[in-house]
């Protein structure tokens, strides 16, 4: 079993160390949460979004058939209830006032100096070599949050229609998901989206859930405005199925980099290799709709999780770009394998710091922060040229796999192969070896939750 330890990032006011959430006493909280305790009878803002007839234009851009795009009013809600938040004095400290600069260099590294995250937390041991784990309701979730600290709910329209409803029942039967605030930011608007919250899920991604999360980044309208997943193993700290976004309004480093077409799938998702970058990784876009995109990717990150590879996703320009990255630092951490200079800095290479947007914890390594020293810490987090080839090679088989069971062949999956030989070999082998195996594969690698 490998762990390490770490500072857990605190995410809601109601989070206690897990010692004394464990020991709480029975019965009413008393702090309005949501739980059987006090959701019954609850109302919340709902946001509802149109989810028919969206589809990945030529020129990549989200739009709907025969109809002008909508007024970005998730965008305009989502900030003006966070604003309100900060009137009340519900976060841990003042995000705006952390020092914020670019990085000198040719990709624009972001650094941050964020001392607040951090402090007034004792480490706390996370096992880092299982992704999947059961959801363990005597730990921190977020039903515990309190309902002062959720924006809106957020769910698809009824009938098709775009709708706000400033104070709508919480439909306890059917689980709601919510947008809610993230307590110790780390840029503007900083939310987690909660999938289903009643569920109790553990932190997978399924089909459901990442579509979801496209349509939060569709419906926000603004390319400013990032998703980002962790899985387990990969900086993830709460066992309880969330995504995070914010706002920063400059390119992130891995927007900017470079790519290579692999192949385009037969739904119009074109998968390509970032070049350039420290991290190795998929870049999926396009699609003839937003669910073929989405069950790409969806797809790929089932796999992961089923072969136990821990991975991180950035959900980028409103939907229409996803990045899938492998990663590897926290086994290297536990093995000894980092150099004790990189742990001494306590920076975590989640989503956003592999993204490129550093956030530093020592007004050292603000001060001393440089292309280098980001892109030596991002090289530590990457898989090697042959583990990714291997990872690759699995993701292929799953995506062939998910094809077969949608009723098409794997033949046809890929519509255009890239003439990159080595790429097109990954593809064409796996998708050849999943269309083999047909429709009972055997291996952990094709198990797609639907």
């Amino acid at each position: 079993m490998l762990k390490i330890k770490r500072v857990p990032t605190v995410v809601s006011n109601f989070q206690k160390d897990e010692a004394d959430d464990g020991a709480r006493s029975g019965g009413g909280c008393g702090r309005n949460c949501l739980q059987k305790c006090c959701i019954q009878g609850a109302k919340l803002p709902l946001y509802a979004f149109k989810r028919v007839n969206e589809v990945v234009g030529e020129k990549g851009v989200l739009a709907l058939d025969n109809e002008e795009a909508p007024v970005a009013f998730l965008d305009s809600l989502l900030l003006g209830e966070w604003e309100d938040r900060v009137q009340r004095g519900l976060f841990r400290y003042d995000v705006t006032a952390c020092e914020t600069k670019v990085i000198p260099g040719e990709y624009g590294f972001i650094a941050q100096l964020n001392e607040g995250r951090h402090l007034k937390k004792r480490p706390t041991e996370f096992r880092v070599d299982k992704v999947l784990q059961p959801f363990d309701e005597s730990k921190f979730n977020f039903t515990k949050v309190g309902q002062e600290e959720v924006l809106f709910q957020f769910e698809a329209s009824d009938d098709n229609e775009v709708q706000f409803f400033p104070n709508a029942p919480v439909d306890v039967e059917n689980s709601p998901s919510v947008v809610a605030i993230n307590v110790s930011p780390i840029e503007y608007g900083h939310v987690l989206l909660i999938p289903r919250i009643l569920e109790c899920l553990p932190q997978r991604i399924d089909r459901e859930s990442f579509l979801l999360a496209l349509h939060m980044a569709a419906e926000a309208g603004n390319p400013y405005f990032r998703l980002g997943y962790n899985s387990l193993g990969a900086f993830a700290t709460i066992n309880h199925l969330h995504f995070q976004a914010y706002y920063l309004a400059v390119p992130f480093p891995i927007e900017k980099a470079p790519t290579r077409k692999i192949t385009t799938l037969n739904g119009g998702v074109k998968i390509s290799d970032p070049l350039n970058y420290p991290v190795r990784g998929l870049v999926f876009e396009g699609g003839n709709s937003l669910e073929d995109l989405s069950n790409a990717v969806s797809d790929s990150s089932i796999c992961l999780q089923g072969n136990n590879i821990p991975y991180n996703v950035l959900i980028s320009d409103s939907g229409k770009r996803i990045f899938l990255l492998p990663q590897c630092y926290a086994e290297k951490q536990a093995l000894g394998e980092v150099s004790s200079d990189l742990l001494d800095t306590q920076v975590n290479p989640a989503v956003w710091e592999i993204s490129g947007h550093m956030v530093l914890k020592r007004k050292e390594d603000y001060e001393e922060a440089s292309e280098g020293n980001a892109w030596r810490l991002l090289a530590e987090v990457s898989l090697s040229e042959e583990r990714f080839e291997e990872v690759k090679a699995l993701i292929f088989e799953a995506i062939s796999c998910a094809d077969d069971r949608s009723g098409s062949t794997a033949e046809n999956l890929l519509e255009e192969p890239d003439d990159n030989p080595q790429s097109r070999k990954v593809a064409n082998d796996a998708l050849n070896k999943g269309s083999h195996r047909g429709m009972v594969p055997g291996k952990q690698e094709c198990l797609v939750q639907h």
